[in-house]
């Protein structure tokens, strides 16, 4: 037998990476490695509600490009044609000129409310002309009463007509007849109605208001209620057939199993309504001269002086803004109520 003789440097180099005794594999014991710890949320995530992410920011760098280029596109075309166009008031403002007729507005907010300041501290009453600033929440608030009533009447009747074929079948002729009648049709008789049936003048809900908040109803429920009633009738009938096998009530399944199915096409609904209470409203105050932006543009309309045009585009453009929020909190209320739901 030969026997080959080992080296010193071998022999030390095996004796580094054989392991002890102690800690030798088994080969049939299964060695899992054990998870990267997970990263911790920040500050500002810790202030958000579970299911909520924060956006990376090259997603909010990709989001937020297109949308600034589109925009700085149509203000330099503005900027260029707005002098070429010429009114009865003078060329039409660019720009530039509907900033300074925006400042000017936010301080006669502010010296209006200085006025108010000084006459309640000398114990009078401020009676001066509502502003800019006040029209904007006169609306605001006008909208959210209008808004708040469509859905109170909208949602439970599109979730029995989606749930109830011959109930979808008898208010149908209805919806589709009165869904197209425009505000302007609406304005008289919700007038002489609220005129008749508030005999007094309420402080806290002028007939004005209530005007305005029911035409805004009117006209604004049907894209809830038709979107309700699609949402509750497409939901899968595996699990209406479930449903009936576990014996649910009528309350169970509405909870169980409508409403998170047919959540989407209610808050699509709410959202177009929405935006339809917000166009109808401005066109309601313009007609009934009812406090609002509706009225400011009127009455800047018929002023007829210098600053007009420029005011009423400041009115143009704030009125689209307070759009483009109110389209954007309701789809974070939607993304904010459908986080974690599950069937």
């Amino acid at each position: 037998m030969t026997v080959t003789p080992i080296r010193k440097e071998q022999f030390e180099m095996d004796q580094e990476i054989a392991p002890p005794g102690d800690l030798a594999i088994d080969p049939a014991v299964t060695v899992v490695p054990e998870p990267a710890p997970r990263p911790g949320r920040t500050a500002l995530g810790r202030l958000l509600p579970n299911g909520i992410k924060l956006p990376s920011a090259r997603k909010i760098y990709d989001d937020a490009w297109p949308p600034f280029i589109g925009v700085a596109a149509f203000l330099g075309l503005w900027a260029l044609l707005a002098p070429r166009v010429t009114t009865s008031l003078g060329t039409l403002p660019g720009p530039g000129d509907v900033w300074t007729a925006f400042t000017g507005l936010l301080g006669e907010y502010s010296a209006a409310r200085a006025e108010a300041a000084a006459a309640e501290a000398a114990g009078g009453t401020w009676s001066g002309a509502p502003t800019f600033v006040d029209q904007i929440f006169t609306s605001l608030k006008t909208v959210g009463m209008g808004f708040v009533l469509a859905s109170l009447v909208a949602v439970p009747l599109g979730l029995i007509a989606g749930m109830s074929k011959r109930f979808n079948a008898a208010i149908n002729p209805l919806v589709q007849i009165m869904r197209p009648i425009s505000p302007l049709a609406w304005l008289p008789i919700v007038t002489m109605v609220i005129s008749a049936s508030m005999t007094g003048d309420d402080p806290a809900m002028p007939k004005s208001f209530v005007i305005s908040a029911v035409v805004v109803m009117l006209c604004s429920l049907w894209p809830t209620l038709i979107n309700t009633a699609i949402g509750t009738a497409s939901i899968d009938k595996d699990l209406i057939n479930v449903g009936r096998v576990l014996k649910l009530s009528w309350v169970q399944r509405l909870t169980k199993l409508v409403l998170p199915s047919s959540l989407p096409f209610i808050f699509t609904g709410m959202r177009l309504s929405l935006g339809v209470g917000w166009m109808v409203l401005i066109a309601a105050e313009m007609l009934s001269q009812n406090p609002g932006l509706g009225k400011f543009v009127w009455d800047e309309f018929q002023n007829g002086n210098q600053q007009s045009l420029a005011r009423i585009m400041v009115a143009v453009v704030t009125i689209g803004v307070i759009g483009f929020a109110l389209d954007r909190i309701m789809m974070a209320l939607q993304a904010f109520v459908s986080r974690n739901r599950t069937i």
